[in-house]
């Protein structure tokens, strides 16, 4: 940063500090417009200030002054206004939703649902069956089965003589579910979507969030190898291309693979599940911020940490298997040989459902949930990675040579490291660090792998000490419902797709018509055709064709009294289009069409708009 604009930088911040200091100081009784303002001015300093590159200590101030501003402000709209009710003052309610949750509108959820309806085509198409279970779940049942992430649960604390918590996931409440109902080696596809909760940092326009949908799709039974593993990443492809996310990549690894690094490299036995945890942020961290995790936070010996950096930075193809197979050292472990013989049979599975072109076998990846057992997978974009990490870390570049010198300067390094999170504990303990959403990437759609213990652990557990119990090999993927809106949204807009299902809007003319309104109505609907009107006896004709055009229908059908008496109703087409970068109906002079009653529904359904309705688009090329 150069000395000019380091004063300036400098000036400002002192002005805006001291301005806040004076503030509180003197107006400590401050209105919510003042405060609101207040809050504008340092959240506008804060950003400048990460724009500019300030020192971390510069950055926290102006964040500090910031959680004043916002916590006054709470407190203030917590015992503002309304009259007093037993001589105490009513409180104000504040109108939001909770943190990391929000509200859809009508026009974003007929997009979820386009969303939901080719996910669910598909999971049905692969010869899926359904399966619902509660959002929540014994605390027990979800304790212990997520690693360093079980700090993310929602408890629920007593509810009714019960220890509670939200579901983080799917796929322990499954093997719950499977557990009940015996373990039996019963072969079986099963699918579920829903919301699930976890109590992380939000970053709401990546998706990102404290409650979300996701959508499930396992396989569980004893299969010949590999066999359900190939058969999960052809559906997620399947998935992610009917959904057109754009140019995606399947990120592959094996937990037994990585294991055989670890040892194979010198990790002791009760620290591999830590370390691969950290491995797992490569995607998000350059590797020398993972190396300072790994040795200066969980105690591992540098030189181990430098033998695993020569591993996990390849990523390629069936190359890189094939250059892991010559590894002397890592063939002679048995986990990390059966975990490459597995690998090399998967990619002659994935040859035959023509996906290869998107798979990228990748070993810095190892999804850091306790429960994966085998094969472990993710789906990205180019979305994905923070700024200045997707080159180095999102995309299979092949990378399968050794690397020589200084590993730490790859190009992720180049890029601001995220600031480390405070080790103090927060005055508030429901106020999380804020997010800078700007370093933040949408992270992965999808991810799952083969979890072969679970369901035999949870059997187990409720058989009792030192009794056997059936276990169910598992495998299957979780696909991130809200973040895959957040890629889908702008472009659905962008496109001129619908808001609504609404095909065809009944309106008369002249009289009311309400009885022969209602009546053709029920007619078209009978027949497929999702039509509505306007709910008045005797509504004016551009008050129905503006509601008509709100719904965005694309056929006006409009009833007069002498075309009733001829059985004819008179059809205009209206269409959209995008100008000035904004949807708007186009105006034509076309008076419509006239058409029988007893031919209207052929006739709508061998329109050309009909026959791309399911498109969900709006405007049609």
């Amino acid at each position: 940063m150069s000395l000019l604009a380091t004063r300036s930088l400098h000036r400002l911040l002192s002005c805006t500090l001291s301005s806040s200091f004076r503030f509180q100081q003197i107006r400590p009784m401050a209105t919510l417009e003042e405060l609101s303002a207040a809050i504008a001015q340092q959240s506008t300093l804060l950003v400048d200030l990460r724009k500019q590159q300030a020192d971390n200590a510069t950055i926290e101030e102006a964040k500090k002054k910031l959680g004043e501003l916002k916590k006054s402000q709470g407190q203030l709209l917590s015992t503002a206004g309304g009259p007093k009710e037993g001589g105490k003052k009513k409180e104000r309610l504040l109108l939001k939703t909770a943190k990391g949750t929000r509200d859809y509108g009508p026009g974003e959820m007929f997009c979820r649902d386009h969303i939901e309806r080719i996910v669910k085509d598909c999971f049905t198409t692969f010869g899926g069956s359904c399966l619902d279970t509660p959002v929540f779940e014994r605390k027990d049942i979800l304790a212990g089965k997520y690693g360093e992430d079980a700090k993310l649960i929602f408890d629920l604390k007593d509810q009714g003589g019960e220890e509670l918590a939200l579901r983080y996931d799917h796929t322990v409440p499954l093997a719950r579910y499977l557990a009940m109902n015996g373990a039996i080696n019963t072969q079986a596809k099963l699918w579920q979507v829903g919301k699930v909760y976890r109590r992380d940092n939000p970053v709401m326009s990546k998706g990102r969030m404290r409650e979300f949908s996701q959508a499930d799709f396992d396989i569980s039974g004893v299969w010949d190898p590999m066999i359900p593993d190939a058969e999960i990443i052809g559906l997620v492809c399947t998935i992610l291309t009917r959904l057109e996310v754009g140019e995606f990549t399947i990120k592959l690894n094996h937990r037994k693979i990585l294991d055989g690094v670890f040892e194979v490299c010198g990790v002791p036995a009760d620290k591999i599940r830590t370390i691969s945890s950290a491995v797992d942020k490569l995607d998000k961290l350059p590797w020398a911020e993972v190396k300072n995790e790994m040795t200066n936070e969980k105690g591992l010996d540098p030189s181990v940490a430098d033998k695993i950096g020569e591993y996990v930075k390849h990523k390629g193809g069936p190359e890189l298997l094939a250059i892991l197979v010559k590894d002397e050292a890592l063939t002679a472990n048995a986990s990390a040989k059966l975990g490459l013989d597995e690998m090399s049979t998967l990619f002659s599975y994935l040859e035959a459902y023509n996906v290869l072109d998107k798979i990228s076998f990748d070993m810095s990846l190892a999804r850091g949930l306790d429960y994966y057992t085998g094969i472990i997978y993710e789906a990205i974009v180019e979305a994905s990675a923070p700024p200045g990490f997707k080159d180095a870390n999102a995309f299979a570049s092949s990378s399968t040579q050794p690397t020589t010198g200084d590993t730490s300067a790859t190009p992720a390094a180049a890029a601001p490291a995220p600031k480390k999170k405070s080790k103090k504990p927060a005055a508030n303990a429901d106020e999380d660090e804020e997010v800078d959403e700007s370093q933040v990437g949408v992270g992965s759609i999808a991810a799952g792998g083969r979890y072969d213990n679970l369901v035999g652990m949870f059997a187990a557990a409720a058989a009792g000490e030192g009794k056997k119990a059936a276990g169910l090999p598992c495998v299957g993927v979780s696909i991130g419902m809200d973040r895959i809106f957040a890629l889908v949204w702008p472009k659905w807009v962008d496109r001129g797709m619908r808001s609504k299902e609404t095909m065809a809007y009944v309106m008369a003319a002249g009289d009311g018509l309400l009885k022969e309104r209602v009546e053709l109505v029920q007619l078209l609907r009978e027949a497929g055709i999702k039509s509505d009107f306007l709910l008045k006896n005797k509504p004016k004709l551009p008050a129905q064709f503006a509601a008509g055009e709100r719904d965005e229908a694309p056929f006006a059908i409009i009833l007069g009294g002498d075309e009733l008496k001829e059985g004819l109703v008179t059809v205009k087409e209206q269409r959209w289009e995008f100008a000035s970068g904004e949807k708007r109906k186009i105006q034509s002079d076309d008076k419509g069409t006239k058409v029988k009653r007893s031919e209207l529904v052929d006739w709508i359904k061998s329109t050309q708009t009909f026959k791309e309705w399911s498109s969900g688009k709006l405007i049609l090329s």
